[in-house]
């Protein structure tokens, strides 16, 4: 899958994907914290009459490597809405996965007349503490084996919470992790990744639950893996009280996050889109 790119406010080249079906509804797709566009691949085999882009937040993937003072939540919204002004895009749904959903919940509260609908993965305005902690023992660590092949070995024990996952697709996520090259595994993202993280956490707690709250008007839908150690059960229940109409799927046999090609994050997905695109209606996924 060939890469564009465009230039952010500030001068950074970002890269993005741009696929599917011409003229369809937009769907903007943004990746977790050390993740990128690849992350998506699984559910664009399973989207179809949609455009789908997906961004390489900053730091990330094949976009230029900024600095950790501009790994922020506030400068990767700002990114977003300017690809979606690069592509001429007026109003897009968009797929959040971990802090891909905090920026999306973040377009919704600087620009809600851009987005359409908002899908969460497994992420939420209240996050376990436990399960950031644990996130936070391998950020920015390069890897200490020298193959994908033993990374792909060691995957299943290396992921809390997933169960019956296939080993090709340990394969396939090890490739969309790490990178082998000439002198060993390497990151695909910059490792100062780990100073805005660290500098994240040690802030003090902010309530989002106003930034939830700000989506009370557009459609929305939540994707928890049922074993997630960063999105909780009683988190996800909040979220449903506080927005009865949620489409809401509960994801067995995984943790944090979901792949979103299982049965239940199709379903889900499927009637979010219909929501969001009510006048286009047609079958979205296959």
């Amino acid at each position: 899958m060939a890469k564009l790119f465009f230039t952010a406010e500030d001068g950074a080249r970002l890269a993005f994907s741009d696929t599917g079906a011409d003229g369809g509804p937009s769907v903007l797709a943004l990746a977790g914290f050390t993740r990128n566009g690849r992350d998506f691949d699984y559910l664009a085999r399973r989207l179809r009459e949609v455009r789908l882009i997906r961004l390489d937040s900053r730091g990330r993937g094949e976009s230029a490597w900024t600095g950790p003072a501009t790994y922020t939540i506030v400068q990767e919204t700002r990114d977003a809405l300017a690809l979606l002004d690069h592509l001429g895009i007026e109003r897009a749904a968009v797929i959040g996965s971990s802090r891909g959903g905090i920026l999306g919940m973040m377009m919704v509260v600087t620009a809600p007349h851009r987005v359409s609908g908002l899908c969460l993965n497994d992420v939420g305005p209240v996050l376990e503490r436990a399960g950031l902690e644990r996130i936070g023992t391998y950020v920015g660590i390069q890897p200490a084996v020298t193959t994908l092949e033993e990374i792909a070995d060691r995957m299943p024990h290396a992921m809390p919470g997933f169960h019956n996952v296939p080993e090709l697709r340990w394969e396939e996520e090890t490739i969309r992790r790490y990178t082998e090259t000439g002198h060993g595994i390497a990151l695909p993202y910059d490792p100062e990744l780990r100073t805005a993280f660290e500098k994240a956490m040690a802030a003090p707690p902010v309530d989002a639950w106003p930034l939830f709250d700000a989506c009370k008007d557009i459609p929305l839908a939540l994707i928890h893996g049922a074993n997630s150690d960063v999105l909780s059960p009683a988190a996800a229940l909040a979220m449903a009280a506080r927005r009865p109409d949620m489409i809401r799927a509960e994801v067995p046999d995984r943790g944090h996050t979901p792949f979103l090609d299982e049965p239940e994050a199709l379903a889900a997905i499927h009637a979010w889109l219909d929501r969001c695109f009510a006048e286009q209606r047609s079958d979205l996924c296959i």
